[in-house]
């Protein structure tokens, strides 16, 4: 362990490996339950895999980590030096995976900082890094809760899904909102909000979805310095195309990272989601 404050986090900050390895970031990956099968994220079932089984209409549903997997990883990150960890996980109005971690942390070995985001996704993944690059340079658990808080309260994410059907199954969209847009049949633009997803616009057909998709995260990215991830499940093609656009007009880019999501967020968006985070540094 290379400083004495870790940062973990979990399988739906989407974060690339490299990145973790080099700021010696921990992910306790969620779960996936296809059929009667139980499978860690990242590790046993892969996102194509999850949109397959989708498309095919077998049952899919998802899990938090249980409290003495945590409680593993933080008696393992203790025992590699850590004298400190910051604990970064999605909102917990998506899943009790914040819940299950404040419950190891009061077992831990070391003082354990939880912190509920209100993000996911990579949105997630940038708090992450934020903590991550603070106590990289020495800084405290404070300094580095802070510093992950001041990058969510910044961060936006957004998203494009071909249908609402996924989220009203997995309960993560009220029934009101989803059978409105069945019945209305128009492609809903989606956002974070208060670590909840709202509708945030109505389009009448996907590319004129994805084209205003576009429109907003340039508008959001202004000409400040800027990391934008871009994700999408099952639809590479959208996502290198809106990538591509967003290259070569958001002035302040600094980073911009294009990745298909897990099988977790993926569970519950439906083949066909694309979705942008733009993150002012």
């Amino acid at each position: 362990m290379s400083r004495h404050v870790a940062i973990v986090t979990d399988s739906t900050a989407y974060l690339p490996q490299r990145t973790m390895e080099r700021h010696d970031i921990t992910a306790v990956p969620l779960t996936v339950v296809l059929g009667n099968q139980a499978l860690e994220e990242g590790t046993e079932i892969s996102a194509r895999s999850l949109a397959l089984a989708l498309q095919k209409r077998h049952p899919v549903t998802t899990s938090r980590p249980s409290p003495e997997l945590f409680a593993q990883t933080y008696r393992k990150v203790a025992e590699a030096g850590a004298t400190g960890i910051v604990s970064l996980h999605l909102s917990a109005e998506f899943s009790g995976t914040y819940d299950a971690a404040v419950l190891a942390a009061r077992e831990a070995p070391v003082p354990v900082r939880v912190v509920d985001t209100g993000m996911v996704a990579m949105a997630l993944g940038f708090c992450a890094l934020a903590a991550a690059e603070t106590t990289d340079s020495g800084g405290t658990m404070d300094e580095a809760v802070s510093a992950a808080e001041k990058r969510a309260a910044a961060t936006s994410a957004y998203f494009y899904v071909d249908t609402l059907d996924y989220l009203r199954r997995g309960g993560r969209i009220g029934a009101a909102q989803a059978l409105l847009g069945s019945a209305l049949a128009v492609k809903p633009l989606l956002a974070l909000d208060d670590g909840r997803i709202e509708m945030l616009e109505k389009v009448r057909t996907a590319s004129k979805a994805i084209a205003r998709l576009e429109e907003i995260v340039i508008e959001r990215a202004g000409a400040h310095d800027v990391d934008i991830a871009v994700h999408h499940l099952a639809a590479p093609e959208r996502a290198a195309t809106l990538a591509d656009r967003l290259r070569d007009r958001v002035p302040g880019l600094v980073d911009l990272h294009v990745s298909e999501v897990g099988a977790v967020i993926g569970a519950h968006t439906g083949p066909g989601l694309l979705g942008a985070v733009v993150s002012p540094r």
